[in-house]
């Protein structure tokens, strides 16, 4: 849905793929066959960085493990700044401010850092109302739909819900 919302603002848009916080492989796959699929859906180019991170996203959140989510945005929202200012874009985004899982206060934190870093502004948008839209949406195109945010530790947390409430 915010690729639809945006479009109604009036620009081009461009997808830009670049998770190396995704775990297992399966998922990572997973989502990124989705995203594929959608983008061929609703004609929307698509720039695959197509590498699987988990050393890398490993390294940067530990020992903070706490902290995982803002290195997680830091680290998405550089690579997204970059490939926008290096390319010739007007602006970045994210579709992460889809979801009401996030915290956008520290996303938005991190896409205006790497934007200023990179001279590109950062758009954000609070999409949070489209989410069950988007979520209806998605099941009726027979899109993947994620089950957490996508870290391991994000993975670890939600079995350790559900074994909690049995």
């Amino acid at each position: 849905m915010s690729v639809e919302a945006l479009r109604g603002e009036g620009p081009a848009l461009t997808g830009y793929w670049y998770n190396p916080n995704i775990h297992p492989y399966t998922e990572y796959r997973s989502r990124r066959d989705a995203l594929v699929s959608y983008a061929e859906s609703v004609s929307l180019p698509l720039i695959l960085r197509d590498e699987y991170g988990l050393r890398t996203f490993v390294r940067g959140v530990c020992p903070d493990f706490g902290n995982r989510c803002e290195f997680c945005y830091a680290l998405r929202m550089d690579a997204a700044a970059k490939y926008a200012a290096e390319n010739g874009f007007d602006a970045f985004s994210t579709t992460l401010s889809y979801s009401p899982y996030q915290d956008h206060d520290r996303l938005r934190a991190a896409m205006e850092r790497a934007g200023e870093k990179y001279g590109i502004p950062a758009l954000y948008r609070d999409f949070r109302p489209l989410y069950r839209e988007g979520q209806a949406r998605a099941r009726a195109l027979g899109l993947y739909m994620q089950k957490y945010c996508g870290c391991v530790f994000s993975e670890e947390e939600r079995y350790l819900k559900k074994a909690n409430r049995k």
